[in-house]
């Protein structure tokens, strides 16, 4: 009888190490509940990028862009935020022109009181968005030369914008645009100019910078980025100028921004001539002295 009860507590014994055990292989084997791999803020801003959401890729580039010394991404950062300004920059310029022009040509004082409201607030976009571009290119130019080669790793956004604001028409004209398509006009001349500041980036139109990004990255040369940003920054510093935004201060400031772009440009253009690209960069500091003239 005691053979038996101590045979039986053997067998629960048994059994108890073989489930131990299984729940040990089970644990270590291939479909163990591991810590899923964490996607880094970069590739979780590309996404956002693609997807349109502009504000959010710039908050998860934000440290990255500005860590010193540089990390892995930090350039890349750069790039993209880059892009995204100037593109807010185009957007709130073209948006602000329209209105402007729209508040010259309405008869009904409701409709203009309305426009130049829509205009001043457009204006004031730009001009954060210009000096948002002057910090990234600051950034891009720390240590007072431009890298020979940067990357612009991105996919070209999902929705693309359209080749003109159709709602942008009428409100020159004075017509009256509603609310809702004052917004839908807004949309898509963000969408717009962020299209066409990647295609300024990659020296071409959207179409070029479709085919660069389609396998969600593309080389650029220093050069050539100095030439893209400092066009830009002539843009933003024009928007400070006395017929619009009316701060020497912050002009001027842009202005030197773009001076150190061309230098570092130059600078390259030494080691590796090209006249074309020479011959650009000097006429934009000749832009930017025309503008501090101007101020």
């Amino acid at each position: 009888m005691s053979r038996c009860i101590r045979s039986y507590a053997m067998g629960i014994r048994l059994l108890g190490l073989i489930f131990a055990a299984g729940i040990l292989l089970v644990s270590c084997g291939p479909t163990a509940n591991q810590p899923a791999v964490q996607t880094g803020p970069y590739e979780k801003a590309k996404d956002a990028f693609k997807s349109g959401d502009l504000d959010r890729a710039l908050d998860l580039t934000d440290k990255l862009a500005s860590t010193t010394p540089a990390a892995e991404f930090t350039a890349r950062a750069q790039m993209l935020r880059a892009v995204i300004y100037v593109g807010e920059m185009k957007s709130a310029k073209e948006l602000s022109d329209a209105y402007h022009k729209g508040a010259d040509q309405a008869k009904n004082p409701r409709f203009k009181t309305e426009y130049l409201r829509s205009h001043q607030d457009n204006l004031a976009k730009a001009a954060k968005a210009a000096l948002n571009v002057a910090e990234t290119a600051h950034q891009l130019t720390s240590t007072g030369e431009i890298a020979k080669e940067l990357v612009l790793e991105a996919s070209y956004p999902a929705v693309e914008g359209p080749a003109e604001v159709a709602q942008l028409s009428k409100i020159e004209s004075g017509g009256w645009v509603e609310p809702d398509q004052q917004e839908s006009a807004a949309a898509d001349s963000l969408r717009k100019g962020v299209d066409d500041a990647l295609g300024a980036a990659v020296g071409g139109d959207r179409a070029k910078a479709r085919e660069a990004l389609a396998s969600g990255s593309t080389k650029l040369t220093g050069v050539a980025t100095a030439l893209f940003l400092g066009e830009q920054l002539a843009v933003g510093a024009a928007i400070f100028d006395r017929h619009n935004a009316r701060d020497p201060q912050k002009m001027l400031a842009l202005c030197n921004e773009g001076d150190e772009m061309m230098k570092a440009a130059l600078a390259q253009l030494k080691e590796t001539p090209n006249k074309d690209q020479e011959k650009q960069a000097k006429k934009l500091q000749d832009k930017f002295s025309n503008l501090r003239k101007d101020k």
